[in-house]
């Protein structure tokens, strides 16, 4: 939230910060929320260029806030930075994507001699949702069908950009996103149950689109296990960076199949967390769910012959049950469980200082081209 005390260690190592040690270039544009006091920014990170929300684009002024009992941690100007420099405060959430665009194209101008990462992190479409008229006018699907539109039109504008610049066979270009959708089934899900906050496939399976012409062969699907933490290795082994040797590293070398190689099974297992909840493990096709909202769930699903986990299978294999089961003992003592009251073994500290504060505060008399967002929608 804006103005707390907690964020990421300064004892992490990000992936910016991994490439900054082969000589890349690095940028961020966009959405952040790993903290927002000077010691958690990106430029504090690995990142020689920062511009954006360092926090979700709902965490602003908006209207209604003091009728729905809003925590005044949300009732600051919504902070647009460069680096670590507040340039605008309540910016037009409308103009915004554009302007990360322009950003990215002045990054990728600035380097296209040597070697870059850029992180793009849109606003999009989170809420409140905000587009400009002319992608309003093109949707059927009112303002979220807007936002998506523009989404689609930004990174054409960046392959563009690439082609331009001579680029495009020589940089590796990644579409993904962060959760699920908001709704429960339906045209956002299709046969996936839950959404955005649960650990059920709705929740968390996301789009992994990679675009390297001349590496990646056209129109491959990869159907197994990759979490979004294997590209912390797998980008790191194509840029020659080595991972820190000091601490564990969750991540799996994935860039066999950064490069198109579709024939190795890389992640055997993935878990399941909501909050600090173990809520659930995947290991190949069988997902074993163990709670849901801090109450005992038990049930095992083949993912492969039904992903929208309708059907109990525990009964029929008691076997997968218990190998399933001792990988969530494994987990817990490594990353804790909550609802076991285990702290895990291998937690690293987060980040926290004293004092903290918003990085912005309310004027009356300061000249806010919007001083509160006209939409009450967050989430």
């Amino acid at each position: 939230m804006p103005g707390h005390n907690l964020g990421l260690h300064s004892n992490e190592i990000t992936i910016a910060a991994l490439l900054k040690s082969v000589n890349d270039a690095t940028g961020m544009v966009g959405k952040w929320h790993c903290g927002d006091q000077p010691e958690y920014l990106p430029t504090r990170h690995g990142f020689d260029l920062y511009y954006g929300l360092p926090y979700s684009n709902d965490m602003g002024r908006q209207a209604g806030d003091g009728d729905q009992q809003v925590p005044l941690s949300l009732q600051v100007p919504l902070p647009l930075l460069y680096n670590e420099e507040v340039i605008q405060q309540q910016p037009n959430q409308e103009a915004l994507t554009e302007r990360y665009v322009e950003q990215c194209i002045r990054f990728i101008r600035k380097n296209r001699e040597n070697p870059f990462f850029l992180y793009f992190a849109h606003m999009h479409p989170h809420l409140p949702l905000y587009a400009p008229q002319i992608f309003r006018q093109r949707s059927r699907n009112g303002a979220y069908g807007a936002c998506v539109e523009e989404i689609d039109w930004s990174v054409g504008a960046l392959l563009h950009e690439l082609r331009v610049q001579g680029l495009e066979n020589n940089t590796l270009v990644v579409f993904t996103s962060d959760n699920g959708s908001r709704g429960d089934f339906g045209p956002s899900n299709g046969a996936l149950r839950g959404c955005k906050g649960t650990t059920w496939e709705g929740g968390q399976r996301v789009p992994g689109i990679f675009y390297w012409p001349g590496v990646i062969p056209p129109g491959q699907t990869y159907d197994r296990l990759v979490s979004q933490i294997d590209l912390y290795a797998g980008i790191a082994a194509l840029a020659g960076a080595s991972l820190p040797q000091d601490r564990v590293v969750d991540s799996i070398d994935i860039s066999p199949l950064l490069k198109g190689d579709i024939s190795a099974n890389y992640r055997d297992s993935f878990f399941y967390y909501r909050k600090h909840q173990l809520e659930a493990v995947r290991s190949g096709d069988w997902k074993l769910h163990v709670s849901k909202d801090g109450q005992p769930f038990h049930a095992l699903f083949n993912l492969r012959q039904d992903a929208s986990e309708t059907c109990d299978r525990s009964p029929e294999y008691p076997d997968k049950v218990k190998r399933l089961e001792s990988l969530l003992e494994e987990c817990r003592r490594d990353l804790g469980d909550s609802l076991q009251g285990m702290q895990g073994e291998g937690v690293r500290p987060i980040g926290r200082v004293g004092n903290p504060d918003t990085l912005t505060h309310y004027d009356s008399n300061h000249p806010y081209i919007i001083a509160s967002y006209d939409s009450s929608d967050r989430g």
